[in-house]
């Protein structure tokens, strides 16, 4: 359905989306994450039309957004993060001019009124002025907008943000159903809310792809879990003596005793972690004591995300780094040039002023020579005369 090749974008020196490339099926909810400034709203607002790129393509079920602006953009429905909203408008009057404007006309344009409506649930405020509306509301005339012209693919950037709980649980209800008959893009900072609802989940950072794929498989593959912990009925010493005989065991942390219980974090590096789990149950077992709890650390979407986002920042930095050193590096080297260029100067001028001297004194020679040789014939000339 749509299909972003080689994507970049560059404002001046700074780059905000960088050869971005991915795909996406049609009949799918995928959520799009970044930090702020990793470029989501920037692809968007290109995936849209509503933004030039500086490389790359997007086809919208084959149409170029560039090439094609008009087939491609009849296939969209768009909802930025700041509704595009006329006040003083009623939804049904802001609905109208929005429909015409997307070439609706007559009885199909008040059928997809009337259907929007009542698919984002605001038929009930159909007469009321748009200003008066609550901000959940608001969202909501935005995604009805979105939906008129009967576009395949929805994209939708931070549609609950500034939402309270029980609006943002029916716009995630909203969303869930729009995912049945459309395909939707959705950007949104809570982790927990792209987790709930997105079948697919794409991550950027500083303008790249960094992971792509279903939020099982991303917190199975990136973040398998590795901790375990377990409280104990025994004192340090002797958890200590039980678990040295455990395999592939490392870090033990042991928490602050606040009862006559031990409680101890440990991280494994075995393959399987739930045979470690196994092993540290026995082990337990065959010393006679009792293992009050034994807890595995899960992955959850956060964890992938802050890995994947902190490991581009921590390789951004390195390059970063890397350049400075190299700018520095060559500034020495201009300053270097520099000098030796500024020395080679001032010394090719000394010559030159030693060459001028030399000529000045050899002229004033000469002339003081010439005037004694005319005083003398002067004088013998004189002479002749007398």
């Amino acid at each position: 359905m749509i299909t972003v090749e080689h994507l970049t974008k560059m404002y001046g020196n700074f780059t905000a989306v960088s050869d971005l490339s991915f795909e996406i099926n049609e009949g799918h909810v995928y959520g799009f994450l970044g930090p702020n400034g990793a470029g989501k709203t920037t692809t968007m607002n290109i995936m849209t039309g509503c933004l030039s790129a500086t490389d790359g393509t997007v086809k919208i079920d084959g149409h170029d957004i560039f090439e094609e602006p008009d087939q491609a953009k009849r296939l969209i429905g768009y909802l930025p993060e700041q509704p595009p909203l006329y006040l003083n408008e009623t939804p049904w009057e802001y609905l109208t001019f929005v429909g015409e404007a997307k070439g609706l006309r007559g009885a199909e344009l008040k059928k997809q009124i009337e259907e929007g409506m009542e698919q984002t649930k605001i038929t009930e405020m159909r007469n009321r002025r748009i200003s008066a509306l609550s901000k959940g509301y608001k969202q909501r005339v935005g995604i009805a907008q979105a939906l008129l012209g009967s576009p395949k693919v929805i994209i939708l950037d931070e549609p609950t943000v500034g939402l309270d709980p029980i609006q943002i649980i029916e716009i995630r209800d909203m969303i869930k159903e729009l995912g049945q008959h459309h395909t939707v893009i959705l950007s949104s900072h809570i982790l927990s809310e792209v987790q709930a609802i997105c079948d697919e989940i794409m991550i950027i950072s500083h303008g790249k792809l960094v992971a792509f794929g279903e939020p099982e498989k991303l917190t199975s593959q990136l973040l398998s879990p590795n901790e375990i912990t377990i409280t104990a009925d025994a004192d340090e010493m002797r958890v200590r003596e039980i678990l040295k005989d455990v395999h592939h065991i490392t870090d033990l942390t042991f928490d602050k005793k606040e009862s006559d219980y031990t409680t101890v974090r440990m991280k494994t590096n075995a393959d399987n972690i739930y045979e470690t789990s196994r092993a540290i149950f026995s082990a337990f077992a065959r010393n006679d004591a009792v293992l009050l709890e034994l807890a595995l650390k899960q992955a959850n979407l956060e964890d992938v995300f802050l890995e994947l986002t902190e490991g581009a920042d921590a390789a951004k930095s390195a390059k970063d780094s890397t350049d400075l050193k190299e700018k520095k590096a060559g500034k020495e080297r201009n300053a270097a040039r520099r000098e030796i260029a500024l020395k080679t100067a001032e010394a090719a001028l000394a010559e030159e002023d030693e060459a001028v001297k030399s000529g000045s004194a050899a002229a004033e020679t000469k002339t003081a020579d010439e005037a004694g040789e005319a005083t003398q014939a002067d004088l013998e000339e004189s002479e002749a005369t007398k």
